[in-house]
Formats: structure tokens, C-alpha cells, sequence
């Protein structure tokens, strides 16, 4: 059976960041599902990536770009999950939240190009303003298609971001793959070096003068890479 390929979006971002991921797997016959992440905190997300892993049949592959990679790690021991890939995404340890992993290393410019909206439910929305999305997010994306995604892109909480990842990272225990662009302004490539090392990664792909947006700016490496983690379990059986 194929595994199924989950794909979990992250902050500033929405479902449709993997348009060009699904179409090429989709074109080599892998069944995805692009989960519409909440966004909201960082326990509460990856219980609601856990609901839509614990209803599929058969083997899963979990990735997760930006934020999306710390709620995949945090995704329950629910169904049959047999590799993680992280698109530029966070693979905290425990304890960690995102903000402080992307500010163990030089080269993160975020925080200057976000603004906040404080909610009536106590929390703060964070978002990528309009003049800076471009360059801070996309830089290696068209202008028109990135000006469309600083429209589309969903905020994030605050708190989910400085939420303490759990004592259980699926990273431990499961296969992983590293994808991210040297030139990416939220996530330094350096933090994703150190991650994709402590997570002991079957194989880690820098790509030269690459964004954030690694899925919308090269969703066939993305795929490739997918494709890689997906083909392990064909193999071994």
C-alpha cells in the first residue's frame, strides 16, 4: 500500500502553499491530504493533525513546512507513521518553541516584518505585513503570485509560537528528511542544519539561494524529496 502523504502547512502560509507538492505526487499516485492547520497553539494543532492521521488506512508520511514542522513532531503515536519530512519546518526538541529556535542562530529577520491584532480571546495574531512578504517569505517567488500569498497567508498566534514543544518528538523515533533554502529569512539554514543533525536525518538538501517558501518555489524537490521518504517502506518490505 502507498503510503499517504499528509501535508500540514505553517504560519503565514494556507493549504493551497502545496498546490505544486500535490500536483506532482498526486501525478506519481501517492494519496495526499493537505490538512488545514489551525494555527492556534502549538498542542492543540498537532491533536488536530493527530485526529486526521488516526483516520487513515495505512502507512503516513507526516510534512511540515515552517511551524507546521513543530506540530508534526508533536503529532501523537496515532496510526502508522513511517517518516517526517520538514520543509524549512521546526523539528524542536523538548522544551523548545519555535521563537527560540530560530533565534539561536544569525539570520532570522521576522520579527521586524510582522504586525500584531490582539484578539478577543486573549491571544495576538501575528502576520507577515503586506510591503515586507515578498522578500521576508518569498523572495525567489514571482511578485504577482507572492503579493496573492501575503493576501491569502493565515495568521498565527503568538503563543503558539512560544509554546515548549512536548517530551515525545516523533522525530525520535521515526525517519526523517531536511529540505530548506540557504537564503531563508525566518528560519536560518543554519538552525535547520542543527536540527536535521540532532534528528539524525536520512538526507539533507540544501537548495542554493532558495526562500521560506520552499513548497511554492520548488514543489518538484519538495516532491522528490516526499517521494524519497515514501519509497523507504516499499524497500524495507
Amino acid at each position: 500500500m502507498e503510503p499517504t502523504i499528509v501535508l500540514v502547512h505553517g504560519a503565514f502560509a494556507e493549504s493551497a502553499s502545496w498546490d505544486g507538492v500535490v500536483d506532482a505526487l498526486l501525478d506519481s499516485g501517492h494519496p495526499v491530504i493537505a490538512v488545514a492547520n489551525p494555527l492556534r497553539g502549538l498542542a492543540a494543532d498537532a491533536t488536530a493533525v493527530s485526529d486526521v492521521v488516526s483516520g487513515v488506512v495505512g502507512p503516513v508520511i507526516l510534512v511540515g513546512h515552517s511551524y507546521g514542522g513543530a506540530v508534526i513532531t508533536n503529532v501523537a503515536d496515532v496510526g502508522d507513521v513511517i517518516g517526517l519530512v520538514y520543509v524549512a519546518g521546526f523539528a524542536p526538541a523538548p522544551g523548545e518553541s519555535c521563537f527560540t529556535l530560530a533565534g539561536e542562530y544569525p539570520g532570522s529577520t521576522l520579527g521586524d516584518a510582522l504586525e500584531m491584532t490582539r484578539r478577543s480571546d486573549g491571544t495576538t495574531d501575528l502576520r507577515i505585513t503586506a510591503d515586507r512578504f515578498h522578500a521576508q517569505f518569498a523572495a525567489d517567488v514571482p511578485e504577482a503570485q507572492a503579493a496573492r500569498m501575503a493576501v491569502t497567508q493565515r495568521p498565527v498566534t503568538q503563543e503558539a509560537l512560544l509554546e515548549p514543544s512536548g517530551e515525545r518528538p516523533l522525530w525520535k523515533t521515526c525517519p526523517s528528511w531536511f529540505i530548506f533554502g540557504e537564503e531563508d529569512r525566518n528560519i536560518p539554514a543554519a538552525a535547520m542544519h542543527h536540527m536535521a543533525e540532532r534528528a539524525r536525518a536520512h538526507r539533507t538538501v540544501e537548495i542554493p539561494g532558495a526562500s521560506h517558501a520552499i513548497s511554492v518555489a520548488h514543489p518538484l524537490a519538495t516532491a522528490h524529496m516526499i517521494r524519497e521518504a515514501a519509497a523507504l517502506r516499499v524497500v524495507a518490505s
